[in-house]
């Protein structure tokens, strides 16, 4: 008797760890750089709920033409770079920008998203 039900627990059990793995598996990651245009780069900027960005800085080349993508990893930020008249936030978290003049831009959230909000900055270097 005890074979038949230690029997059954563990086809049971099998069935709902196929089950899971079939149904719950992550999605594989999609690379978003080969449905760019010639020519274009992408830049993901992560903003994090720990009011930083992912990177200390971004580089690019002057001249490079860039698709600047905005990835909300948790909460609601923006991204601005008011010198290049950016400002990434709501439905449009993602621009297309010709780097012409080098120089250092200060990135800053343009969403006021909580308490560290003021000190959620970074730059971008256009070399």
């Amino acid at each position: 008797m005890h074979k038949w039900l230690m029997f059954l627990v563990f086809t049971a059990a099998s069935v709902l760890g196929i089950y899971l793995l079939a149904t719950q598996l992550p999605e594989k990651p999609i690379d978003e750089a080969a449905s760019l245009p010639p020519g274009v780069t992408l830049l993901k900027v992560e903003a994090n709920a720990d009011f930083t960005f992912d990177k200390q800085e971004y580089k690019v080349k002057k001249g490079d033409k860039v698709k600047l993508k905005l990835v909300n990893k948790s909460g609601m930020h923006g991204l601005a770079i008011p010198e290049l008249d950016i400002d990434l936030q709501g439905d449009v978290l993602e621009q297309e920008v010709e780097f012409k003049e080098a120089g250092t831009y200060e990135i800053h959230c343009s969403v006021a998203c909580g308490t560290g909000h003021a000190e959620m900055k970074t730059v971008l270097i256009v070399e």
